[in-house]
């Protein structure tokens, strides 16, 4: 009898499951990727395709953003709860144990208590107010069990919405790549010289080298009077949705510096201009890959480099906001990534990288006292 009650105290004082909020996540993402589903449908027939569609792809990567979020905080919970129904087992198998032996056919000596009826009724009593509680923990426990199973379903359900939305922002990012291709509405500032942008590049063998030639490839300069930045100057948005993963000066493995720093994108992630600028330069530069580089102000220039696709042409007038490009690579289509319970803050699937840098009269700068750094990228 003492056995019992003091498997049934255990038992109440075990901790009761909080209130899941995971699902609530997932389905605030749910409602984003049905909104930029919309939006592309309606891009298609938009007067301003190239800003309804670059709205249109930021409106899917937050939204599979979220996504990713919700499901890894409702498949950490379900593994919470699983691990607190096991973790009750072996307490509820004694609990069952200890209630078998007290059966109608044995002696009815069995039920006495050993100090007598008063130990009996005391015994008793306790018993019967415990019952109430047992049933009460039993209750929670049925509901931590239907908990784990609505989360479960929950993860199936938003995981097709996730393949459906990855099929989606692909969808999205062709049709921007050709309204980009197609776009003939930018003003140019300048025409590039071939002739002198390949000698700049054969002859530059640093970054710092061609900056500063830069003013030599551009013939034709009618000139540009960009809007005052100052202002904006620490508030920049950053030109990708990513990490930090090396700031200005820290050194990568080979223990090489570099004054810009390093973003850790997503695969095909969009790549937007953080301000209105002069595009100086887009092409292939050195070892870094396809660059672009903006001029938002004289003596300024925002190097950007790695990106899959560039848009755009040397000496083009462009606004904030305008698509510079994506990151390469292809998203994962079957979601399957989306459903890992390891942490959006060690990059992990941010498997790009998009190196920034900013320049004021060829004197690097920190960029991230220009930028806005949102540590949950």
């Amino acid at each position: 009898m003492r056995r019992l009650v003091v498997l049934a105290v255990c038992l109440l004082a075990a901790p009761v499951s909080a209130q899941d909020e995971a699902g609530d996540l997932a389905r605030a993402a749910g409602k984003l990727l049905e909104t930029a589903s919309v939006q592309l449908d309606e891009a298609t027939s938009a007067r301003d395709r190239v800003r309804a569609l670059t709205q249109t792809v930021q409106a899917y990567e937050a939204g599979l953003s979220a996504m990713r979020a919700g499901l890894r905080r409702a498949a950490i919970r379900e593994a919470q709860l699983r691990g607190q129904l096991e973790s009750r087992d072996a307490e509820i198998a004694q609990l069952l144990a200890v209630l078998q032996t007290l059966t109608p056919g044995q002696a009815p000596t069995a039920f006495l208590h050993p100090d007598g009826p008063n130990g009996t009724a005391r015994a008793g009593m306790l018993l019967a107010e415990l019952t109430p509680a047992l049933n009460q923990r039993a209750e929670r426990l049925r509901r931590d069990l239907s908990d784990v199973e609505g989360l479960r379903l929950l993860q199936q359900q938003a995981a097709e919405q996730l393949q459906l939305g990855l099929s989606d922002v692909q969808s999205a990012r062709a049709a921007l790549n050709q309204a980009m291709a197609n776009r003939t509405d930018l003003p140019q500032r300048f025409t590039q010289d071939p002739v002198r942008t390949a000698i700049l590049i054969d002859s530059s063998e640093t970054l710092d080298a061609f900056s500063s030639g830069l003013t030599e490839i551009a013939a034709d300069d009618v000139g540009w009077s960009p809007p005052d930045i100052d202002d904006q100057i620490g508030s920049l948005p950053l030109p990708v949705r990513g990490l930090v993963l090396r700031s200005a000066g820290e050194p990568d493995a080979a223990g090489v510096t570099r004054p810009g720093i390093l973003l850790a994108t997503r695969p095909g992630a969009l790549v937007t201009a953080p301000t209105a600028a002069t595009l100086r330069y887009v092409g292939p530069l050195l070892d870094f890959g396809s660059v672009t580089i903006l001029e938002p102000r004289p003596g300024t220039l925002i190097v950007l480099a790695g990106m899959g696709v560039s848009y755009g042409e040397a000496g083009q007038i462009i606004a904030a906001g305008t698509p510079l490009g994506l990151m390469s690579g292809l998203p994962g289509q079957d979601g399957a990534d989306a459903l890992s319970t390891r942490g959006e803050g060690g990059g992990a699937d941010r498997s790009e990288t998009l190196y920034i840098e900013v320049r004021q009269d060829d004197v690097p700068l920190d960029p991230q006292t220009w930028f806005s750094i949102d540590k949950d990228g």
